[in-house]
């Protein structure tokens, strides 16, 4: 509360606030230093643009102009000196040098941020002596600190606008209570000393409980003695003699009787019959008060239930906080086991990985050694024989030559044969076919993000189903849903399914990204039962809880403008059509039927020249540039001012007596329970059922030329009693 009792322009607590014309406060004295004189001859200059004149002489006489210039501070309290005290020196931002626009009065800066202009009273006799011949008194007028709106004083000054003493009053209890709060008890010898209880008014000190019943106990000669709260000022005369009334402005000596609800503002008696109150709007002060506590009661009411659900907020707001958390230290915690998750992956794998190499260099090694002994060997066994055929070679014994030439020639052959080719070729090369392919995980490494970590993907959750906003209207429904609030998992799109309206099985009639949807061209007065569930790349979530919906028992329609024929003209909301062609035209009805028994009237309002109208069913692909009936997707009776005919496909029957005239009423009842269709006429039966075994979609039908018009009723329960039908003419 404590800033709403800090004046604007000083930032401190008010000290004889009064009100301004915007309804906003401030300090008596805060409002004589933002106070402004402007000349009536510089009132269009911006306040900061005004000029100065040089200060007049010391011998300048005060003329007639210094009474007026006296009159520029404002209020007696700072014009009783002529404008030349103390306070005007403190606001005085003038040079000795200053003339003319040399320079300007800067503004200031308040506490609470707020930009004022000081007021700065001009010395005697200065308004006259820089005021060019011919120009007005000086006005004055005072800029509200918080809403900048400007507002002109009278001659009274600052006196013309009422002190808030309500605001005073509770300034001085704030003071008081702070005051009390803060006082220490005066005797107590503990440090730091008790909270002060009491004080004794004619003793002056204050004491805590405990120093009050030991030193000043209320017996002998302190029985006499008054105690007040402390930081209460002595109580005394004032605690005694209650709060004085408060006087009127302009006449001090009655008490606010009344209330102008013109100016808003209390009045008194005398206000009434003199002043410029007496043509006003006045009610009783008692009863306004009254009035005006009761709708601020009702206003706080509603402040203190959104100060209620704040409070709820933050301490949600708080919840939240620990929930961040706590949630933040366990996705942390996951983090780190996912990534130590795969870093023990990879370890074994490095592991797995490295045991293969091993493997491969021990084979390569072993075929190398295998290799190298072999070719050692026979390297060695080639070399021996090759010395033994020098030292034959050597001997000059041709027999003994002979005898072994033979076998030993073949023996160096055959060790020649040995070393084919590839022989001296190594079996295996010293580099190694594995490669290791690691740039998809380096990729997947590098594409590892923290959200997938945090949120990895499943199934949506159950989607909530919105039931303020399910509704249904004749044969279609509404659903509306939504996912629960902190669902962190992607939703690629929704699967809504709805049973046949028999208790039968449950079909998808939706899949989409959509959250509301309507099924139009179901069946009336049927219950049908809607579920949904929400998808994504992960799979399908579960199903919602199953929603009821019932159709209307009757159907409520009008004609269909977007499919009827271009010269049929509608009106009295699309219930009443005419034609602008001689030629006949369809138009249908916007409800469609497959199940159920329903009954529409048509009252003819206007029938000229005996023309053919007829009534009936379609198909929504029906001709309609020719008379109902006529082709395959119509059933149809077509009636004249005599008798009428059924007609489909061209094919006329059941001639009938009876016709139509203006005001005439035609029904149609299509049971699609019995699968007939049959007409009436003023409420009786025209012929026999018109048409047998109707199966499919059908809509209200109806073809007429321009001397016919019809007007459409809905709704209709179906007539229970049925008049004996007309005997049809063969």
């Amino acid at each position: 509360m404590e800033e709403e009792l800090k004046c604007p322009v000083c930032g401190s607590l008010f000290r004889e606030p009064i009100i301004l014309p915007c309804s906003h406060n401030v300090c008596l004295p805060c409002a004589r230093t933002i106070a402004v004189q402007t000349p009536e001859t510089e009132q269009h200059l911006p306040p900061l643009l005004h000029p100065r004149g040089p200060a007049p002489t010391a011998a300048a006489a005060p003329g007639p102009g210094a009474a007026a210039g006296s009159s520029a501070c404002l209020d007696s309290e700072c014009a009783a000196g002529g404008g030349g005290g103390d306070h005007a020196d403190k606001l005085s931002l003038h040079s000795e040098t200053d003339s003319g626009y040399g320079s300007y009065t800067p503004s200031l800066k308040s506490p609470n941020g707020v930009r004022v202009l000081p007021l700065v009273p001009a010395p005697p006799g200065a308004a006259a002596a820089a005021a060019p011949r011919g120009a007005g008194p000086a006005s004055s007028s005072l800029t509200c600190p918080q809403c900048h709106r400007s507002a002109s004083l009278d001659q009274r000054g600052l006196r013309g606008f009422q002190r808030n003493r309500l605001l005073e009053a509770i300034v001085q209890r704030y003071q008081q209570g702070r005051a009390a709060a803060a006082a220490k008890c005066q005797l107590c010898d503990r440090n730091p000393p008790e909270p002060a209880a009491v004080l004794c008014e004619q003793c002056e000190v204050l004491y805590c409980a405990a120093c009050q019943l030991r030193c000043h106990p209320a017996r002998g000669p302190f029985a006499k003695h008054r105690l007040a709260p402390p930081g209460s000022g002595g109580g005394g005369k004032g605690a005694g003699g209650g709060r004085k009334l408060p006087t009127c402005a302009e006449h001090d000596l009655e008490n606010y009787s009344m209330y102008c609800v013109s100016c808003r503002s209390p009045v008194c008696y005398q206000c009434l019959e003199e002043g410029k109150h007496g043509k006003h709007d006045v009610k009783a002060l008692g009863a306004m008060w009254k009035q005006h506590k009761a709708q601020l009661s009702q206003a706080l009411n509603g402040v203190s239930d959104k100060a209620k659900e704040a409070k709820e907020f933050l301490v949600q707001l708080k919840n939240l906080l620990q929930q961040i958390q706590e949630n933040g230290l366990d996705y942390e915690a996951c983090l780190v086991a996912q990534c130590d998750a795969l870093v023990d992956a990879l370890t074994r794998q490095k592991a797995k990985l490295l045991t293969k190499v091993t493997k491969e260099r021990e084979h390569k090694l072993k075929v190398v050694w295998d290799q190298i002994n072999h070719c050692t060997l026979k390297l060695r066994q080639s070399t021996g024989l090759m010395e033994y055929c020098l030292e034959v070679i050597k001997e000059n014994d041709p027999s003994g030559f002979l005898q072994i030439s033979d076998a030993l020639i073949k023996r160096v052959q055959v060790s020649q044969e040995q070393w084919v080719k590839g022989a001296l070729e190594p079996k295996v090369s010293a580099e190694f076919d594995l490669t290791l392919d690691s740039e998809p995980l380096l990729q997947s490494i590098h594409q590892l993000d923290f959200i997938q970590m945090k949120f990895p993907v499943t199934v949506p959750p159950v989607p909530l189903l919105q039931l303020e906003k399910c509704c249904t209207r004749n044969n279609s429904v509404t659903l509306a849903w939504r996912m629960p609030p902190l669902s962190h998992n992607p939703v690629e799109g929704y699967i809504l399914e709805l049973d046949d309206g028999d208790g039968g099985q449950f079909r998808e009639v939706y899949v989409g990204k959509e959250t509301l949807c309507t099924i139009d061209g179901l069946h009336f007065n049927s219950t049908y039962n809607a579920r949904v569930k929400a998808f994504n790349s992960s799979g399908v979530g579960p199903y919602s809880k199953t929603v009821i919906l019932q159709t209307s028992d009757v159907a409520w329609f009008t004609f269909d403008p977007s499919s009827a024929h271009r010269d049929i003209v509608l009106s009295n909301d699309n219930q009443t059509a005419t034609c602008n062609s001689y030629d006949d035209r369809v138009v249908l009805g916007t409800a469609a039927f497959s199940k159920g028994v329903h009954y529409w009237e048509l009252h003819v309002d206007r029938y000229d020249n005996h023309p053919d109208p007829a009534f009936g069913i379609a198909r929504i692909n029906v001709v309609k540039d020719m008379m109902l009936g006529k082709d395959d997707k119509a059933w149809a009776m077509y009636v004249d001012n005599n008798r009428s005919w059924f007609m489909h496909c061209n094919s006329h029957t059941n001639r009938t007596e009876g016709g139509v005239s203006k005001g005439a009423t035609v029904g149609v009842l299509l049971d699609l329970n019995k699968h007939n269709l049959t007409f009436y006429i003023n409420g009786q039966q025209q012929g026999p059922p018109a048409f047998e075994n109707v199966e499919g979609v059908f809509m209200p039908a109806l073809s007429l030329n321009r001397n016919v018009q019809v007007t459409l009723h809905t709704g209709l329960e179906v007539p229970q009693c049925v008049k004996q039908p007309k005997l049809p003419n063969n």
